[in-house]
């Protein structure tokens, strides 16, 4: 008898989760639409292939931001661009938040290198402290205040519909990381630097912050601006494609 009321209990739970999350009547098939898009040839082909990866190979973390003005359009730009990225069933999970405000990027700062400090001296352990000395970085983060923009990537782990009710957004995470790999290819392309963090236990005080929703979970930061002066990076080399590519 226990095992039975279990049962049903498990059953009404599910029930009420698919309900949930799932309305029949939103349900309708997509129109599609003819496709087709430029064919190039052969030689175009790998011109436009070596001439991409000459601009990408050049990308590297630049922790030393100029705080000279960037067009706002171009982020806009960008911004757009990142957000031609697919994503599961076209849910599109993704908010990009951009700060230009000098008071909120310093409350942002705040934020990070106080949490940052606790995760260098408490939280990391030392072989991953020591694996970021080798690169000279440290819990200070200068860049949160010199960038002109910073760039918050915000999973959408569920949507809600009109009526309430929460929308699945199917490998949110995969599709916003893909996401995000297009945006640095973007800001590459118009001679922007950045440098990819993952503000380890800062994302619940950062939401509040920003006044994002409780569907919302902070997945990347991007500081963006130009290059400073005297700007340095560690001296290291990429693999191979043999290490990379397997072919069969």
């Amino acid at each position: 008898l226990l095992l039975v009321t279990k049962l049903l209990v498990a059953s009404y739970l599910l029930v009420n989760v698919y309900l949930h999350f799932y309305d029949d009547d939103e349900w309708n098939e997509v129109a599609h639409i003819p496709f087709s898009t430029e064919r190039y040839s052969e030689e175009d082909m790998v011109k436009r292939s070596k001439d991409f990866y000459e601009l990408l190979k050049k990308r590297r973390s630049v922790r030393f931001i100029s705080d000279e003005p960037v067009p706002r359009e171009v982020i806009d730009n960008v911004i757009k661009t990142a957000g031609t990225s697919p994503s599961g069933a076209h849910t599109e999970p993704w908010t990009f938040l951009i700060v230009s405000d000098k008071e909120v990027k310093h409350k942002i700062r705040e934020i990070i290198e106080e949490e940052e400090e606790m995760n260098y001296m408490k939280r990391m352990g030392d072989r991953w402290v020591n694996d970021l000395k080798r690169m000279r970085t440290n819990w200070i983060k200068e860049y949160l205040d010199s960038a002109p923009y910073l760039i918050l990537i915000f999973k959408q782990v569920y949507g809600i519909l009109p009526d309430g009710k929460k929308k699945t957004h199917y490998y949110n995470e995969i599709s916003v990381s893909i996401s995000c790999g297009i945006l640095l290819a973007a800001l590459e392309n118009v001679g922007l630097v950045t440098v990819t963090t993952t503000p380890l236990n800062c994302g619940p005080r950062l939401r509040v912050l920003l006044e994002r929703p409780p569907n919302e979970k902070l997945l990347l930061l991007l500081p963006v601006g130009y290059p400073s002066k005297d700007a340095t990076v560690p001296n290291f080399s990429r693999k191979p494609l043999d290490d990379i590519m397997v072919v069969i």
